[in-house]
């Protein structure tokens, strides 16, 4: 693990989001079914990561989305924008950020060296948006090497379609420190990391931090949820 620290690459925030609006309709042409939880974040008209519902106004993403990095300094959370569902020109939902509250252990560090297993924030929407348009997801805090996973994620290539990648593995767990042999991207901080188990509803056990290299195996840092997400939570709301 202590090798594999050594060599986590920079944070997966992607500069430059482009002018991209969603508008808050249901697109015509969506192919997002059953994941419309998930979004893009734009963050101030500049960079951009993932996010996904946890509860009608509230959205799980990485804290380190919510740094400018190009100066270290903490983003103001009215200029984000969350486009749940987004898949082509339309979201199935969009709505601005009033509040973000940061895992409390989190400490910004410049892209590179980046802090990972606490990189975790929660956002409050400025409204909520109805469980009957679009369902949050369940958290879990189960977690462990060896599982099967899929991640969500808007990443460069695909900047306006949602990127599945599954299945995946959990191959190492240190404390709150995911080591994943999914392959991400730039754009996919925040992204949700979901248990992939056949007869059951996914449910959403970590965030996407950064990518790494174990040898010459590419692979993916994700914090584990724990009992600091139901503080979040409480102070988000």
């Amino acid at each position: 693990m202590r090798q594999l620290l050594a060599a986590v690459a920079a944070c997966l925030m992607l500069g430059s989001a482009g002018n991209v609006t969603a508008q808050d309709r249901v697109g015509t042409q969506s192919k997002v079914t059953g994941w419309e939880a998930v979004g893009r974040l734009n963050i101030a008209g500049r960079n951009m990561c993932t996010g996904a519902l946890i509860a009608p106004n509230l959205v799980l993403t990485a804290a380190h989305c919510l740094y400018d990095p190009s100066n270290g300094r903490a983003v103001d959370p009215t200029t984000i924008r969350f486009e749940a569902g987004l898949d082509g020109r339309y979201a199935k939902a969009a709505r601005g950020v009033a509040k973000a509250v940061l895992h409390p252990q989190y400490r910004y560090r410049p892209p590179g060296k980046a802090q990972i297993g606490h990189d975790l924030a929660v956002l409050r929407l400025d409204r909520p948006i109805s469980s009957e348009f679009i369902q949050p997801f369940a958290t879990s805090s189960q977690a462990n090497r060896g599982d099967a996973v899929g991640v969500m994620s808007y990443n460069y290539v695909e900047r306006n379609r949602p990127n599945w990648e599954q299945p995946c593995h959990v191959i190492a767990r240190k404390a709150q420190t995911l080591v994943m042999n999914c392959t991400v991207d730039f754009g996919a901080s925040g992204a949700p990391v979901f248990e992939v188990r056949p007869g059951r509803a996914p449910r959403l056990i970590s965030v996407i931090s950064a990518k790494a290299a174990m040898g010459n195996q590419r692979v993916s840092i994700g914090t584990a949820l724990d009992k600091n997400l139901w503080e979040l939570v409480r102070r988000a709301g």
